[in-house]
């Protein structure tokens, strides 16, 4: 039986130490690092077996990059102080905080690479 719609995710990336440090700085917390079979990962914090995990990964042919598939980071109740830290640490706010009610609300980035990523919180 699915609990989510989602179980894991990868931002793929070029230079995998300016990314790392970039989602590091942004959101305040450390990737762990993990590698396998020509892959070097760097997982962001979750419950196991109960949350959805995901990292940035360096893996040969998978490149970073706009216009495809977006994600969205849970900040719970971080969503403007992250999306404060975007710019110093070397990103783009694309979309400030906004509004989705019911849903919460969202802000979208430009990371480092280049991916195009979200954020969310209920508040």
């Amino acid at each position: 039986m699915k609990n989510n719609a989602l179980n894991w995710f990868e931002i793929y990336v070029a230079d995998f130490e300016r990314a790392k440090a970039f989602y590091e700085t942004i959101l305040a917390e450390s990737l762990t690092p993990a590698e396998m079979e020509g892959c070097r990962m760097g997982i962001f914090a979750y419950e196991q077996d109960k949350g959805v995990g995901g990292a940035i990964t360096l893996m040969e042919g998978c490149k970073p990059g706009p216009g495809g598939t977006i994600i969205y980071l849970n900040v719970e109740g971080e969503l403007d102080a992250v999306l404060e830290r975007i710019t110093a640490a070397g990103g783009k706010v694309i979309r400030g905080r906004m509004d989705i009610a019911p849903h919460g609300f969202i802000g979208i980035f430009e990371d480092t690479e280049g991916n195009v990523v979200g954020l969310h919180s209920m508040v």
